[in-house]
């Protein structure tokens, strides 16, 4: 009975805390407002911004006779990052102009800055739907809805899938579901891999912090007084590894330090300075602002691999226990339980530099283990973006994905690759994006890429 408590406890404190942090100050949504469309949106659509009432701010665009559409179809956007700062308009505009294709194929678009910056699966989600309400209630039902997930939104989106499913005889609020480049299975699985990071660099480079620095553990990622900037990170990891420099030019010791980094943790030089930012002032505010300075990662046990002296490497990196009240809660936060009755289709790039294409494995797990496998048709193409992908695979997922709801017709990876093709004269007008969907290819167990945790 104690432990079940304590796992209730666990699973609502993430949820409290983002309460607490967003939610106390609501203020009346502010109407949709005309706004000039950014380029690359076509100048026939139009455009909307607005403020939520909870702190999110929003970008609305209707393609040219949506609403007369009999057909029309709204794509809610939910966004990556998370990022730490304030939240800012401007982070919307940056996604609409990312993904204007979508408006580019007749698809009404809206996305939310969510209400506040640092990590919250759970409450993204729920600005996410906040924002859908507020289109309908301006721009009327569409006929259908889908949600796209990407990166970190991926999670959000697979989140909110769960939370708004059907009830009794209420309707879902979506109808499909697509996650593109997915920070997918959980917070706990999918960050485990910086804590490595963290713990490997230190080792190395013993600059994060110096010797002459406060010390505080490393899943704390920063003291919240800290005046480091990324600046002086970059300039941290450029004096110990040589990263920031050309090749020819960083010493012996320099390029040994990197390829042991690399080797071990399993990442690529071009995402070495991202992830341990975010390894940085994401655990900043997850561990420090959200779970009230509980840690939800460890180490022990963990076997490390890929140095020139594996034994050195394991006995004398440092090593921490996961708090498990902390892992409940970014668990009852952000791990999908898989229980959704959405069509779902996803795509990720198989040389993802940010998010590991293996995590596609460990929702694949999920959604099996929840009856809900026959819902999720996934693809991978061999490219080497985590941001964006190719012009033409977008289209070429909505529209297998509406025919899949519309049609009964269950896509197939073959049959994405070959709609991205036929799609390609429309949409990759500049030929330099093409369709790089490979049918046949299936991603690893993410524990190939990660040791595994100690239960």
């Amino acid at each position: 009975m104690k432990k079940t408590l304590s796992r209730l406890a666990a699973s609502t404190a993430f949820a409290l805390l983002a309460a607490a942090s967003g939610m106390h100050a609501q203020a009346a949504p502010s109407g949709p407002k005309p706004a000039a469309c950014p380029s690359p949106v076509p100048e026939s659509a139009r455009c909307f911004t607005g403020e939520d009432g909870a702190g999110s701010f929003y970008w609305i665009a209707i393609p040219k006779d949506w609403v007369k559409d009999a057909g029309r179809v709204l794509v809610m956007h939910a966004h990556g990052g998370p990022e730490t700062g304030p939240p800012k308009l401007e982070r919307s505009e940056e996604d609409l102009k990312r993904w204007a294709v979508t408006v580019k194929a007749g698809y009404a678009w809206a996305a939310s800055t969510y209400r506040r910056g640092g990590y919250g699966v759970t409450m993204a989600a729920e600005d996410t739907e906040r924002l859908r309400r507020i289109f309908v209630r301006h721009f009327g039902q569409p006929h259908r809805t889908l949600l796209h997930g990407q990166s970190y939104g991926a999670g959000v989106a697979a989140k909110a899938a769960e939370l708004y499913a059907p009830a009794g005889g209420a309707k879902s609020s979506y109808d499909g579901l697509l996650l593109t480049s997915g920070v997918l299975g959980g917070g706990n699985s999918a960050y485990d891999f910086r804590l490595d990071l963290r713990v490997v660099y230190q080792h190395v480079c013993r600059n994060h912090p110096r010797p002459d620095e406060p010390q505080y553990p490393l899943w704390m990622g920063l003291p919240l007084d800290s005046k480091l900037t990324r600046a002086d990170l970059a300039a941290r990891v450029k004096e110990c590894t040589g990263v920031g420099l050309p090749a020819a030019q960083r010493t012996p010791e320099q390029a040994a330090r990197l390829k042991t980094i690399l080797s071990v943790v399993k990442i690529q030089e071009r995402s070495l300075l991202g992830h341990l930012a975010w390894a940085t002032w994401l655990f900043q505010d997850l561990v420090q602002k959200r779970l009230e300075g509980r840690n939800p990662f460890g180490n022990i046990g963990v076997v490390y691999s890929g140095s020139a002296d594996d034994a050195a490497l394991n006995a004398g990196v440092l090593r921490y226990a996961a708090d498990p009240q902390a892992k409940g809660a970014l668990a009852a936060d952000s791990q999908p339980t898989g229980r959704t009755a959405l069509p779902t289709v996803g795509l990720h790039a198989i040389d993802d530099p940010t998010a590991f294409v293996e995590l596609e494995n460990s929702y694949r797990r999920i959604r099996d283990a929840a009856g809900t496998g026959d819902l999720l048709v996934q693809s991978f193409s061999s490219e080497r973006e985590h941001s964006y992908l190719s012009d033409s695979e977008y289209p070429a997922l909505f529209a297998a994905l509406l025919d899949w709801i519309d049609k009964g017709e269950k896509p197939t990876p073959e049959g994405l690759a070959q709609r991205c093709k036929a799609l390609m004269p429309r949409y990759d007008t500049d030929g330099k994006n093409g369709c790089h969907i490979q049918p046949a290819w299936q991603p690893p167990a993410l524990e190939s890429r990660v040791p595994a945790r100690a239960p």
